[in-house]
């Protein structure tokens, strides 16, 4: 009866955070439905609103259920956020972007966000020209910040699709780069889980990584941030699974497509040299210097002044124009101060990069969640901190911890029989 009666009070217990967690995306997602600029924020909303609402409403009566029932599946409502914030926004806002207006500097027209079709462009630029950069002093007048491309070079492949097959409306439709990197994300997770061999997937661990606004928000209007941190996972994965140099190919191209992800690699780096020593760390190590420089340098020498314009003066403030990343995190707002502020904010970010490496050499993680729960930690960090950044960052802590959930299924040990049980057994 104890033991009936402690799983009652779990499963309320659970099903009451699940409550609020809907409860509190719908109350994101209803008013970026009434008064966000961007078109497709505006589109996401409104399917977004019915998706959280009947995830509330369900599990509101799955709390209103005498308890000795057999409750349905809390998947049920994950199901629902899949659907009406994920597939259908999707579907409509890459039908909707047939109409040709999203290059328009009008936001309430944009169909996908600018980074889609900037990242489609570095494609065309690439195939064309060597290179997926613009050439800022070339343009014949003053550039806007929507020439800028701010990424690495292996960005650009996932608008290839577009620029080798799309121009008349169905290939449009099927070559717009969210659902290729809808695709790269897929396939990341479903490699992982197969290298886990298929851990079962807590509800938590769906709503962190899937279910949360930022990751079907992200999914439905732009998408690059979902595949960077697919591959990401999928890069730890192999680390934790003993395959270092695979690990380090993979995470070589994640940091060469988006290089604010390359804390990744002091964290893998450390995963690796403690389960498996100097020689595999080594090998980790050069497999990723050696594809990196293949993804960078050819690029970097087709035109070297484009590529430092676009991928470290204009992240860093100093290009010809000023990045628009502005977000109200705390890093931005002490920033805002004068220089005293911006140098707070420097320092702040210094002090947590030190303290995480401080935890690393303390104490290195011999498993893939301690792993991603260090890289969670750290780009957490930097997205809070940073001068200049965009709340959206804040998806990659979030898919990351989610990920780290699942990988804890697997990874944790059983939990040892109690002292009574094992006496009768013996």
């Amino acid at each position: 009866m104890r033991t009936l009666t402690a799983g009652v009070g779990t499963d309320r217990r659970a099903l009451g955070i699940d409550l609020a967690f809907y409860l509190g995306c719908f109350a994101f997602a209803l008013p970026t439905a009434l008064v966000s600029e961007f078109y497709g924020y505006r589109v996401w909303g409104n399917f977004a609103s019915v998706g959280y609402g009947i995830a509330a409403v369900y599990t509101g009566w799955l709390l209103a259920k005498p308890m000795q029932e057999k409750a349905w599946s809390r998947w049920v409502g994950i199901g629902s956020i899949g659907l009406f914030a994920m597939v259908i926004p999707l579907g409509v806002l890459v039908v909707r972007r047939l109409t040709g207006v999203d290059w328009l500097i009008t936001p309430v027209s944009w169909a996908a966000q600018p980074e889609v079709w900037v990242i489609e462009r570095s494609a065309r630029l690439l195939l064309d020209h060597g290179t997926p950069y613009v050439d800022i002093t070339a343009l014949g007048r003053a550039p806007e910040v929507n020439d800028y491309t701010p990424y690495e070079p292996v960005m650009a492949l996932f608008g290839l699709p577009r620029a080798l097959f799309g121009g008349t409306p169905l290939t449009n439709a099927l070559t717009d780069a969210r659902l290729v990197f809808a695709l790269v994300a897929v396939l990341c997770v479903l490699a992982t889980l197969r290298l886990l061999k298929w851990p079962k997937i807590p509800v938590r661990a769906a709503q962190l990584a899937l279910a949360c606004p930022l990751t079907a928000l992200t999914w439905a209007v732009a998408g690059p941030d979902l595949a960077i941190a697919g591959m990401l996972i999928l890069a730890c994965a192999l680390a934790a699974r003993d395959k270092p140099v695979l690990s380090g190919l993979v995470l070589a191209l994640v940091v060469s497509a988006k290089v604010i992800v390359a804390p990744a690699l002091v964290v893998l780096a450390f995963l690796v040299l403690k389960r498996l020593g100097k020689r595999s760390l080594g090998a980790f190590l050069s497999t990723f210097t050696a594809v990196t420089a293949v993804a960078n340098v050819p690029v970097f020498l087709v035109d070297p002044r484009a590529f430092i314009e676009h991928t470290i003066r204009f992240p860093f403030g100093f290009g010809a124009v000023t990045s628009p990343a502005a977000s109200p995190l705390p890093g931005h707002l002490i920033a805002n101060l004068g220089q005293v502020g911006k140098a707070m904010s420097f320092l702040l970010l210094a002090a947590a990069a030190a303290a995480i490496l401080v935890w690393l050499v303390r104490r290195p993680p011999a498993v893939g969640w301690d792993a991603l729960l260090r890289i969670a930690a750290g780009l957490g960090a930097f997205t809070l901190l940073t001068p200049a950044t965009r709340y959206g960052y804040l998806v990659y802590p979030l898919v990351l911890l989610g990920a780290m959930l699942v990988f804890r299924e697997m990874e944790e040990p059983p939990a040892p029989l109690p002292q009574a049980a094992s006496a009768t057994s013996s």
